[in-house]
């Protein structure tokens, strides 16, 4: 596992000034991702998986529209360029004179930026993201303690890449798959995932405003209801109590499994899965960010004072550098009568 992470404490008890929520409260697994080295035997985000050598690559068979990207790369042309904007980030950082680039890493970037052929046929799926039951709490079938994520790096129905869920034994596991097919191209380099280690830790949640009956959503926005605790204070958090409670009081932000589904792009729709028709529960969110502007309580006590300024191109707090919609959440939900069965994607 990475290094330990603490979500601070919440600004304030909101059950003791909302007790309707106490019974609502759920539990979720903060990952706090970090760049890392995993290997096979981790949890990990874009890292090797534990994949019996005897069973076949996963693929894609879907068509992939040319259209969508004018210029495509190679996974090893986006670690090539990431390790040379490391390079010269680094450089600069120890001296401010330095050249922002080598004629060396520039020959690189010029050819990288001309981008790769197009490929029509099927796509080996990328790994996303690799769970063991024995660190992280999640929802997984009796038989199984590793979840496994996959992804085709190409926008399908929704404007985000299609996810497959492998569940598995570990202990049956005994010869592993050294060297996985990698897709020759993808469509975005924001869809290969750097590898990144975790550091779970529990934390509380509440629903987001929009899944709470209207009287208590009323109750959330009175100014009144919050007479208790000094304006000054919570004026520090938010410019009113609803945006204090839907930042920094209900979901947490970041890579997690469990807890509530994060709604606020679209209003909230049931959930039903596919098979059986049991309303699906939050299984993973692969994040954009671990936080933003709204959310800054949140970000771990260990967290640097003043943190290195993230690679170009990357939001702060985004240390996978999976993007979603230009800053979105891909929530995985699953059935709680039986994880196996088809799993619902959403974005917010």
């Amino acid at each position: 596992m990475n290094a330990i992470f603490t979500t601070p404490p919440r600004p304030f008890d909101i059950t003791a000034l909302f007790p309707q929520l106490a019974p609502l409260a759920r539990t979720a697994t903060r990952l706090h991702p970090r760049p890392g080295s995993p290997t096979v035997h981790d949890s990990s985000v874009g890292g090797p998986l534990l994949w019996p050598a005897d069973e076949a690559w996963p693929y894609c068979d879907a068509p992939h529209d040319s259209r969508a990207a004018r210029v495509v790369h190679s996974p090893d042309d986006i670690r090539l360029f990431r390790h040379d904007r490391a390079v010269a980030e680094e450089r600069r950082r120890l001296d401010p004179e330095a050249p922002w680039w080598t004629p060396e890493e520039r020959e690189t970037w010029e050819r990288i930026k001309v981008g790769r052929p197009w490929f029509d046929g099927p796509i080996p799926l990328l790994p996303v993201a690799q769970l063991y039951a024995r660190g992280v709490s999640f929802p997984h079938p009796p038989h199984a303690d590793l979840l496994q994520v996959l992804w085709c790096p190409f926008d399908h129905e929704m404007a985000h890449p299609r996810t497959a869920l492998f569940w598995r034994s570990s202990a049956t596991v005994t010869d592993v798959l050294d060297a996985p097919p990698e897709p020759p191209i993808v469509q975005l380099s924001y869809y290969l995932p750097e590898p990144c280690l975790f550091s779970p830790e529990q934390v509380t949640e509440y629903p987001t405003p929009l899944e709470l009956d209207k009287e208590l959503q009323d109750q959330l926005d009175d100014m009144s209801r919050w007479e208790t605790i000094d304006p000054a204070r919570y004026n520090t958090y938010a410019d009113d109590p609803g945006d204090l409670y839907l930042n920094n009081l209900s979901t947490a932000p970041g890579w997690k499994t469990g807890g509530w589904t994060r709604w606020g792009h679209t209003d909230p729709k049931p959930r039903p899965c596919p098979e059986c028709g049991t309303e699906q529960v939050p299984l993973l969110t692969i994040a954009s960010s671990e936080w933003d502007g709204g959310s800054w309580t949140w970000i771990a006590e260990e967290e640097p004072t003043n943190p290195a300024p993230p690679p170009l191109g990357a939001k702060a707090g985004n240390f996978t550098q999976i993007d979603i919609l230009g800053g979105y959440n891909l929530q995985l939900h699953v059935c709680p009568k039986s994880p196996g069965h088809p799993h619902i994607e959403l974005a917010q």
